[in-house]
């Protein structure tokens, strides 16, 4: 039967240099996609054949195709790209790679274009383009909070909120706030220092602090947000798992007159006491269905992992699997 299935497709690119770019380093993108296919890719000057299953060679065939219309266009494919492109078309076979990948969410530099590499991303951010309030919900590594933070700023640039407000909770993960050394704005910064990377990602560094020392961003622990009310701004609450059902409420009615609001987490990582319920699960069940809010959920396949990072962790869970044989 699975003879029956095998098929062979060869691909002819007429422009020897672009197909190169789309090889890759020593045929690097080839045999990435070839990894994550399981098809046998052969080269020979700017054509590539194809074997094996037929659908993993008609996914592997779209996958090249599409990269190579970017390339035409003048864009660079890097194995981010091939590995992006294989995860779109294996969950929505007809999808436009292009339309998805030049959705630009925000242009850091002429060499940094921010812009979705998944389905849920794609989503993610039509989401909130519709809504004034978005939970996204999932692992760590899909992108969340970093495509919040780039549509923040891409807002402010364009005038459409007047700051940026980034909040975390400050939850005790192991040590104590009051053994740390320094001042309470020392003790936090911590656990706000993923919300400073993601701007210094996307503004240069004199630009960050001169926009934190004015107030035009601000970032700060979520019992900052008290008693607020936050007009014309772009407000963002990260790791929202962590926060407790009153401290849910009283972030979400701080949102003022031409504000915004994405409240990201993962519900797998709950930090809390035992016994204290995620204001984040609960704010899951209480507004479903209200309008004006949209709920986004990330899923394992959408982390977006350097190829490297994918194979360690398959090692670890077949060194895992082995032990709890050995015990058996």
């Amino acid at each position: 039967m699975a003879e029956l299935d095998a098929a062979s497709r060869r691909l002819e690119f007429k422009d020897s240099e672009l197909a190169n770019k789309l090889f890759g380093p020593q045929a690097g993108n080839l045999a990435l996609l070839a990894d994550k296919t399981g098809v046998l890719i052969d080269t020979r000057g700017s054509a590539a054949t194809l074997s094996g299953p037929a659908e993993a060679v008609d996914l592997a065939a779209s996958v090249l195709t599409q990269l190579y219309g970017l390339l035409q266009e003048g864009k660079s494919v890097h194995p981010q790209d091939v590995d992006c492109a294989w995860r779109i078309l294996l969950r929505e076979p007809g999808s436009d790679i292009r339309r998805i990948f030049q959705d630009t969410v925000y242009v850091a530099s002429p060499r940094k274009t921010i812009a979705p590499k998944t389905i849920s991303q794609r989503d993610y951010l039509s989401a909130i383009r519709e809504n004034d309030l978005v939970f996204a919900i999932g692992p760590a590594g899909t992108g969340k909070t970093y495509l919040a933070v780039a549509l923040a700023v891409s807002a402010l640039m364009k005038r459409e909120v007047k700051r940026i407000v980034l909040a975390r909770p400050a939850v005790e993960a192991g040590e104590k706030l009051g053994f740390l050394p320094g001042d309470l704005a020392e003790k936090v910064n911590p656990y706000l220092r993923p919300l400073y990377d993601a701007l210094h990602d996307m503004l240069d560094f004199a630009r960050v602090q001169d926009m934190l020392a004015t107030g035009v961003i601000e970032v700060a622990p979520l019992a900052f947000m008290r008693g607020r009310t936050l007009n014309d701004a772009f407000v963002i609450l990260d790791e929202a798992q962590n926060t407790t059902p009153e401290q849910m409420k009283m972030f979400l009615t701080r949102l003022g007159f031409g504000s915004r609001c994405v409240v990201t987490g993962d519900v797998t990582q709950i930090d809390l006491p035992t016994q204290t319920r995620s204001g984040l699960v609960e704010a899951r069940g209480i507004l479903a269905g209200v309008k004006g809010i949209g709920f986004v959920q990330f899923h394992e396949e959408d982390v977006i992992r350097h190829p490297l990072v994918g194979r360690i962790v398959q090692a670890y869970d077949r060194y895992d699997q082995g032990r709890k044989k050995a015990k058996a």
